[in-house]
């Protein structure tokens, strides 16, 4: 329960708030969500499982809720605070802006930071070593074969003397220009090379940025990093999820990078090359390694990634006979992800082979590690062998996972399999792919059943009017305890916007609709005014542009500038009273502010319904089909109405903005799944001709 100086805590904080915040209205959705959160923490509705689902709608203010609601508690009961973000546009805005003003003005002293994955550090040895180098040994891992450049040279050494200068804090995000993908990987820390008890890593950037975490009262990561840490059993990057309230922020992207995060995939040919200069590696490590259990190591290793070439040349044997009906992608999947029988038992022994070549070397790597640290092999040896170890280790540990899960039999989560054929100028290969098709199950076991407490929000959590799609894909369905709240935006929806569904001539599924955008757009542009136009395709939206600029028409396309460069123009071109037309697909419809002047006409062209083209959405399609279930209803609509309630959402961003949506797809009106899409959009003015 909240005890009243919980409570009295929060309300002085969200006074002291409001107080220092310019035009600052009360708002009852940010009460309620405020109360919402504390009360759900606090155990008032589940004693053990203390998750509340949130839906709030633009302009509620929901990061200011959760802060008021989650961190007076997390500081009462010594839990760590962690917020999770999809993008980095949030975690800037909280790190930079909302947690520093909060801190200050709130009357709460806590510490925060912004926790990122090792792969954002350099590892200071595998730096110096690299510059150290002769220009034509630039070669550390064995991802990286060929030499560096003058300019990637160049970049190298400006690293390094930017570090030693104490100029740069040695992570790749505060570094002013780019750095070449080729020059990061030869530096970047990674977990095998750079450990903390070797005296020569004790002064890494990740290793310090680590144990800032433990003074720290919240922690702002991103959703890649807490699925590592939950890998990883929980509790090793981040604070234990026991002794942790999260907050998850842009939720509705949970599920899906959880599916991209479990996925496995390896080639056949090129595993088989890998393996090769593996055992070549391998009798170079033994010879550094002072302990003649080393020897022994290696035999078992040679042994078993000997076999793991033989079983997988069978593999590739196999498949290079089969007749698999790939499609024009070049790719075949395995119906209902059920590999034939001959496959499944190879990849059994795959699975057991690669599982004790994995452990041979992990021993081996070990051994080296603590010769280091025992001072019987020098750090500026060992270090080079270590890196390419620890590349190894990951290529073992996902090779490994992939044809344990293609060895699978009776399994209760579904997965979608695939190959995929892969032609070069002189050979070819296969590429086997897994990824399972829900991830709830793995949600619930690792998160929401271990966490002290969780908050997960979005602008767009419910789809046609209900959580159940979104409950069902994070592993909240059927949870005790799970509160689900909506909180209405503030906005005057009805006064602020109009949404316009004018009739049209031509259906979106017509091969004539992108002529008929090209001849119908203009009359829907404003051109004094900031326009945007959202496509529900690259081609069609290059279509549409071909053609509207031989008419003269100035339009800013997304694609061919960045997107800085592309917001700065339209942006520029507002401020001069020149208005600006704006064109872009799905991906600026969640996440862009443009608020008051710059966009006030809002043109959707269609329903921006995804087209179910990769073998994990045909996987999943077949899988709800084989139990009696419409994959275009229970997935295409849901996705659909979200993508369409995030793209309505660009328009009006504060209280005082004001504008017009058009929808060129009649479908909201002639079809039942539309009329059930229109009904999800907030209750703007509407005008249907």
């Amino acid at each position: 329960m909240l005890s009243d100086s919980m409570k009295k805590t929060v309300r002085h904080a969200h006074q002291n708030i409001a107080e220092q915040l310019e035009d600052y209205r009360p708002r009852s959705s940010q009460n309620y969500l405020v109360a919402e959160i504390a009360k759900t923490l606090a155990g008032e509705y589940h004693k053990s499982q203390r998750i509340c689902v949130i839906e709030a709608g633009t302009g509620t203010g929901k990061s200011l809720a959760y802060c008021l609601g989650a961190l007076p508690l997390a500081l009462a009961k010594k839990k760590k605070l962690v917020i999770s973000t999809a993008t980095v546009a949030l975690q800037e805005q909280l790190i930079e802006k909302e947690l520093p003003f909060f801190k200050e003005h709130s009357g709460i002293d806590f510490k925060f930071d912004l926790v990122k994955g090792r792969q954002r550090y350099i590892c200071v040895q595998k730096l110096m070593a690299a510059v150290n180098q002769d220009d034509t040994q630039l070669s550390l891992v064995p991802t990286t074969s060929s030499p560096l450049t003058d300019m990637e040279q160049k970049c190298l050494r400006e690293l390094a003397n930017a570090y030693q200068n104490k100029h740069w804090a040695g992570d790749r995000d505060s570094w002013e220009d780019t750095i070449p993908d080729k020059v990061w990987n030869l530096i970047a820390c990674d977990k095998h090379a750079c450990q903390r008890q070797m005296k020569s890593h004790h002064l890494c950037p990740f290793h310090l940025a680590r144990q800032k975490i433990q003074q720290m009262d919240v922690l702002v990561i991103n959703h890649a990093l807490l699925l590592a840490d939950l890998e990883l059993g929980g509790g090793t990057i981040l604070p234990e999820p026991e002794e942790t309230y999260y907050v998850i922020d842009e939720a509705h992207h949970l599920p899906h990078i959880t599916r991209d995060f479990s996925s496995a995939a390896a080639t056949i040919k090129g595993t088989i090359e890998w393996l090769e200069k593996l055992l070549k590696f391998s009798g170079r490590m033994a010879g550094t390694i002072v302990s003649q259990k080393a020897i022994g190591q290696n035999f078992k290793l040679n042994d078993a990634a000997n076999d793991v070439s033989k079983l997988l040349k069978s593999v590739r044997d196999s498949l290079d006979q089969a007749d698999f009906n790939y499609n024009d992608d070049d790719t075949y999947r395995f119906v209902h992800g059920e590999v034939p029988e001959s496959l499944t038992t190879q990849a059994k022994d795959i699975a057991d082979a690669t599982l004790d070549t994995l452990r041979a070397l992990n021993k081996m790597h070990d051994a080296l590690t603590t010769d280091v640290s025992d001072g019987d092999v020098q750090a500026f040896l060992a270090d080079p062998l270590l890196v390419e170890s620890g590349q190894y280790i990951n290529r073992l540990e996902q090779l490994n996972k992939l044809w344990f899960s293609y060895a699978a039999k009776g399994e209760s989560t579904p997965h979608a399999r695939w190959i995929k054929r892969m032609e070069y100028k002189h050979h070819h290969d296969h590429l086997l792919c897994d990824c399972p098709i829900e991830v709830g199950f793995y949600l619930k076991d690792k998160l929401w059943r271990e966490c002290a407490g969780a908050v997960l929000c979005s602008a767009t959590l419910t789809a046609l009017g209900s959580f159940d799609h979104f409950s069902k894909e994070s592993g909240l369905a059927n949870e005790p305890g799970v509160k689900f709240i909506k909180a209405d935006s503030p906005f005057a929806y009805e006064t602020q916007a109009t949404l316009h569904i004018p009739k049209t001539k031509v259906e979106p599924t017509d091969k004539t609709f992108s002529d008929y955008l090209a001849e119908a757009l203009p009359t829907y542009l404003d051109k004094r005014k900031a326009n945007l136009v959202l496509f529900a395709s690259y081609w069609q939206m290059g279509h549409v542009v071909s053609a509207l600029r031989k008419k003269k028409l100035n339009i800013l396309v997304q694609g061919e500038m960045s997107r800085e460069a592309l917001l700065s123009r339209h942006k520029a071109a507002v401020d001069l009273g020149a208005g600006s037309i704006l064109f872009g697909t799905q991906s600026l419809s969640e996440g862009l502010d443009l608020p008051g002047k710059y966009l006030e006409n809002l043109v959707i062209t269609k329903i921006p319904f995804a087209v179910p083209t990769s073998p994990v959405e045909e996987a999943q399609a077949e899988f709800i089909q084989s139990k009696g279930g419409n994959p275009f209803l229970s997935i295409t609509v849901p996705d659909a109405a979200k993508k369409l309630v995030q793209s309505c959402g660009r328009l009006l961003r504060k209280e005082t903005d004001s504008g017009r949506i058009t929808i060129l797809d009649r479908r909201l009106i002639t079809k039942r799944y539309g009329k059930a899409m229109l009904d999800t959009l907030p209750p703007f003015a509407r005008q249907i001709d």
